[in-house]
């Protein structure tokens, strides 16, 4: 297959971020990114207005993020041209999906879209400017996935009066690692069924003034420096052929909604090369497949991974670490079922986190 990089979760003009499409799309190119997912709230403007295209041999992919009439239960909406519901302005000037969280994220199940659950554990309190807009809505059963690593909900949630001018100076080095409540549950809810993972930046570029200088905090072309989600796709992608598009943007949004990828904090290193895979009875498997596991077959089923650089390597089953070690490879074998899964740490912040191979 093929490995691919790119930025996910990312606001313009059309929403409530500060760089027009075009800016964004520059700074995306820049950055050697392969495609990148703009998702403004509650519009689909940006596609509507031709900007979904290549960029140079960036990839811009327009999807967009919906919230509920409380502006709770944000959720990131790839693979329709539709926006699902109808919407009513807020108080706050934003606008407000009338339907609930259950009912549009089964009503985008239905039209083929696919979803994730956007910052869904965000916990803050203390910064009335930055408020928390966690997902309520845990009876829903129709979401693809769930956006496990946010670098805007970390750095403002670690956010406060004495460490703010330096979070703002330095907002990559901020950022550690997934939040524990959200891995937990991601792990819970592959018990029960598959539910894959995806990293976003959640970048809008806002500009604030402190001590008399503006700063913009989360500038595109900074944040497309941290977290990345790779994915891979069975054929390759030809770069700015315009002919192409179309199937390979599908490309892309299927490796997404099956799990065929990972999550990179590409500020401590470049993940390309990252493998998670997987063979049992003379078949292979990779992050997002399941195997059917016959015990009468008294066969193991062989899991290995491979990294671009030395690293401590912890194998995660069913949400608790099985393994650890530090190096570049490892192999593991096992007989029991359940949900399987890599991280990568460096220096104590995480690295590299796979979607699952579920074991059936």
């Amino acid at each position: 297959m093929f490995e691919y990089s790119g930025s996910i979760h990312m606001h313009s003009k059309f929403s409530d971020g500060s760089g027009t499409v075009q800016e964004i799309a520059n700074h995306a190119s820049e950055s050697n990114l392969d495609f990148i997912i703009l998702t403004d709230h509650n519009t689909l403007k940006a596609k509507a207005k031709g900007f979904e295209k290549w960029y140079k041999e960036t990839m811009l992919i327009v999807g967009y993020e919906v919230n509920d009439i409380k502006n709770r239960n944000h959720y990131l909406v790839f693979g329709t041209d539709e926006l699902v519901g109808t919407y009513e302005k807020l108080p706050d000037g934003d606008l407000g999906n009338r339907l609930s969280a259950v009912e549009y994220v089964k009503e985008i199940k239905k039209k083929g879209g696919i979803g994730f659950l956007a910052h869904p554990n965000e916990v803050r309190n203390h910064l009335k400017e930055l408020p928390a807009y966690p997902w309520t809505a845990w009876e829903s059963e129709d979401f693809t996935g769930m956006e496990i690593w946010n670098h805007m909900s970390e750095w403002a949630e670690g956010l406060n009066e004495s460490n703010k001018l330096q979070r703002l100076l330095h907002p990559l080095k901020s950022i550690v690692a997934p939040s524990e409540v959200t891995l937990r549950k991601w792990d819970e809810l592959n018990d029960k069924r598959k539910v894959v993972a995806i990293g976003g930046i959640d970048a809008h570029a806002h500009k604030h003034s402190i001590m008399g200088f503006e700063f913009e905090v989360f500038g595109y072309k900074i944040l497309f420096k941290s977290i990345r989600t790779h994915v891979f796709v069975d054929n390759e992608i030809k770069k700015g052929e315009t002919n192409n598009f179309e199937p390979d943007k599908k490309q892309i949004i299927d490796a997404l909604g099956k799990g065929r990828s990972f999550i990179v904090n590409n500020y401590i290193g470049s993940g390309t090369g990252f493998r998670f895979f997987a063979e049992y009875d003379g078949e292979h498997f990779t992050v997002g497949d399941e195997i059917r596991f016959d015990p009468a077959k008294n066969k193991k089923i062989i899991f290995r991974t491979l990294l671009p650089s030395p690293a401590r390597i912890r194998l995660i089953h069913n949400g608790k670490c099985a393994d650890e070690i530090t190096g570049l490879d490892c192999i593991w074998d096992s007989d029991e079922k359940g949900a399987y899964r890599v991280e990568a740490w460096k220096d104590d912040k995480g690295w590299i986190f796979s979607n699952h191979i579920r074991v059936i």
